[in-house]
C-alpha cells in the first residue's frame, strides 16, 4: 500500500529513543521529511538522525520541554523555517514517573509535588505543543494528529500497582481529542494510538525480567510489542492513506 507519505512534513515528539524513534525511522522510510524533539539527550538524538539516514530519510532534530512552552514555540518555527508546515504531528514526548510504583504506598501518600510532576507536562504539556503546533497545520492537505497515549490509562494489568496518577495524565488525551476532532473536522484527523507494555530501552531498564514475563503470559499474542509494532500503527493513522477515520483510539497491546 502506498500510504501517501512522499514529501510530507512530519513532527514527532520525544523521538530519541523508543516508541518516538521508531516511528520518526517508520515515517522517513515512507518518504517523509521527519523533525523530531529530543529534551537534553543530544547523543540519543544523532543516533535517531542516524538511523532516518540509514534509510534514505532527512531529518531535522529539535529541542522541545513539555514543562517550558517557549520550547515548543522555537521548535515549531524551526520546523517552519526548515520545510514551511507541518502536516503530521505525532504527540510521543512524556513525562514518565520517577520511579517504579511502590504497591505498600497508598493513594493518600503520593506527595502532591509528586503528582503535579506528572499532571503538568503530560497534560498542560500535551495542550501547550497542539498550540504551538496546530497554526503550522491549518491549510494544509491532509492533516494528521496523533496522540500517543497508555494502557495503563484504562486497563489494570498485572505489575502495574499505583500508576493511577500517571494513568489520569494520560486518559486525558481522550477528552482533548473529542474536542479537537469537532472543531478540525475533515481538515485535520485526530487519533489516538495506546501502546501496551513496550519493550523499549527505557522499560527493559527498569522492568525486571521476572515481571516481563508475567506481563508476556498476560498477553493473548504471547509476546510483548516492540517499538517498531506501536511505529506502524502510527504511521498509517499519520497518512493520507487513513482516509476518514478520526476521533478513534487503537490500542498495541497483543489483545490484552
Amino acid at each position: 500500500m502506498d500510504l501517501g507519505l512522499t514529501g510530507k512534513i512530519v513532527f514527532v515528539t520525544g523521538g530519541s529513543r523508543g516508541i518516538g524513534r521508531a516511528t520518526a525511522v517508520a515515517f522517513a522510510r515512507e518518504g517523509a521529511h521527519v523533525a523530531f524533539s529530543y529534551q537534553s539527550e543530544r547523543g540519543m538524538a544523532e543516533e535517531t538522525c542516524a538511523a532516518i539516514a540509514a534509510v534514505g530519510g532527512t531529518a531535522l532534530p529539535v529541542r522541545l520541554d513539555l514543562s517550558d512552552p517557549a520550547s515548543m514555540t522555537d521548535a515549531v518555527e524551526t520546523v517552519r523555517a526548515r520545510w514551511g508546515g507541518i502536516d503530521v504531528f505525532v504527540a510521543n514526548a512524556v513525562q514518565w514517573p520517577s520511579a517504579l510504583p511502590d504497591p505498600e504506598r497508598r493513594f493518600e501518600q503520593v506527595p502532591p509535588q509528586e503528582w503535579r510532576d506528572l499532571l503538568r507536562p503530560n497534560v498542560e504539556g500535551a495542550v501547550a505543543v497542539l498550540q504551538a503546533v496546530l497554526p503550522a497545520m491549518r491549510g494544509r492537505r491532509d492533516g494528521r494528529i496523533v496522540l500517543i497515549s497508555s494502557d495503563v490509562a484504562r486497563h489494570r494489568g498485572p505489575g502495574q500497582p499505583g500508576l493511577g496518577i500517571y494513568g489520569m495524565s494520560k486518559a486525558a488525551l481522550t477528552g482533548l481529542a473529542n474536542g479537537l476532532i469537532a472543531e478540525l473536522g475533515g481538515e485535520i484527523l485526530v487519533n489516538i494510538v495506546t501502546p501496551g507494555f513496550t519493550v523499549t530501552e527505557r522499560n527493559l531498564a527498569v522492568m525486571p525480567q521476572h515481571l516481563r514475563d508475567r506481563q508476556a503470559a498476560h498477553t493473548p499474542t504471547g509476546r510483548l510489542s516492540t517499538p517498531e509494532d506501536v511505529a506502524r500503527a502510527i504511521v498509517f493513522l499519520g497518512s493520507p492513506a487513513n482516509g476518514n477515520i478520526t476521533g478513534e483510539t487503537l490500542n498495541v497491546t497483543g489483545g490484552v
